[in-house]
């Protein structure tokens, strides 16, 4: 499995990614309802931005292509947009994703990283160093609904 940093034109690879992990992942958290409309087809042109803005990586399988994203949001010092392919899920490729996000935030001198979490992947984020701050609801203008958020940080070693 390889880690690098997705390409522009790679976008629509990377939401198919978003939406396909939150469809399987998510669906204990959000209703099916929420989920179709927080998950739809026609990528937002602003996705590509995030791609060409901040360090977004990606991780490849040589069979079968892109299967994992995740990216420092620079303006932010967040953690944002770690999906895995469902056939990927548990394999370890978000593991390696929020490596190369800590490693990248740690060489640019950030000394915290903040995420905001869905509630199924909260643990995998304390897994990984990650302390919840506390929940709440997060109006998602896709979804046009509030989801639950859990709110969470972690310090980094500069």
């Amino acid at each position: 499995m390889k880690i690098r940093r997705a390409l522009a034109e790679e976008a629509e690879a990377c939401w198919n990614i978003r939406n396909l992990a939150i469809r399987e992942g998510c669906k204990t958290a959000y209703s099916a309802a929420v989920i179709n409309a927080w998950t739809p087809d026609v990528m937002p042109e602003d996705y590509r931005k995030e791609i060409t803005q901040n360090p977004f990586f990606v991780a490849e399988d040589p069979r079968n292509g892109l299967v994992a994203t995740g990216y420092l949001d620079l303006a932010a010092g967040s953690v944002e947009a770690i999906f895995t392919l469902p056939d990927y899920f548990g394999k370890g490729c978000a593991s390696k994703i929020i490596e190369a996000i800590k490693s990248e935030a740690e060489q640019r001198g950030l000394k915290r990283l903040t995420l905001s979490s869905t509630p199924n992947a909260q643990s995998f984020y304390q897994q990984h160093g990650f302390l919840l701050i506390g929940e709440d609801n997060h109006f998602s203008g896709l979804a046009q609904a509030d989801l639950r958020c859990m709110h969470m940080f972690i310090d980094l070693v500069v």
